[in-house]
């Protein structure tokens, strides 16, 4: 199964700020639904806190470093390596979706990038990893119009022999 990372950024590269996503795109929220659904989500736990609950349809891994901590209908893992273990026993698609630390730790683990760019620059402290496109390969691209217009873009990592 493919590991997959989600992410939506402003054109700054800003993918948050404090627990927040510093924007609302209508629509944007739907693209995330139709990518992810069926599979295996793996996220931080501040990024759980600011989701709040599961998402319906899917399965959800929390990475965190607190060994005490627990949610209802979730898995916990405590190192992206457990957490990419516990994905692989799903035998589900894997979709990283975050936060700023989790993304780092496993863009060198992805097959596929879905990235979603907001057109507006905001302010934030969490950011999406630089230097990653050599490694990979644009293969779609669709542009929506918005209350703030946005451009999906999804990449696949270049094989080498």
């Amino acid at each position: 199964m493919a590991i997959h990372l989600v992410a939506a950024q402003a054109e700054n590269h800003v993918i948050g700020r404090g627990i927040e996503i510093p924007w609302r795109v209508k629509g944007e929220q739907k693209l995330f639904k139709q990518i992810t659904m069926g599979g295996t989500l793996i996220m931080g736990r501040i990024t759980y806190d600011s989701i709040g609950k599961p998402l319906p349809g899917r399965k959800t891994i929390i990475v965190t470093s607190n060994l005490d901590y627990a949610q209802k209908d979730c898995l916990i893992a405590h190192s992206m390596e457990e957490a990419l273990s516990l994905a692989a026993a799903q035998d589900k698609e894997t979709y990283i979706v975050g936060g700023g630390e989790i993304y780092r730790q496993s863009i060198e683990n992805a097959d596929v990038i879905h990235l979603t760019t907001i057109h507006t620059e905001v302010e934030g402290d969490v950011f999406f990893p630089a230097q990653w496109q050599s490694d990979f390969e644009l293969k779609e691209e669709k542009q929506f119009e918005s209350n703030i217009n946005y451009t999906y873009r999804c990449y696949r990592r270049i094989k080498t022999n």
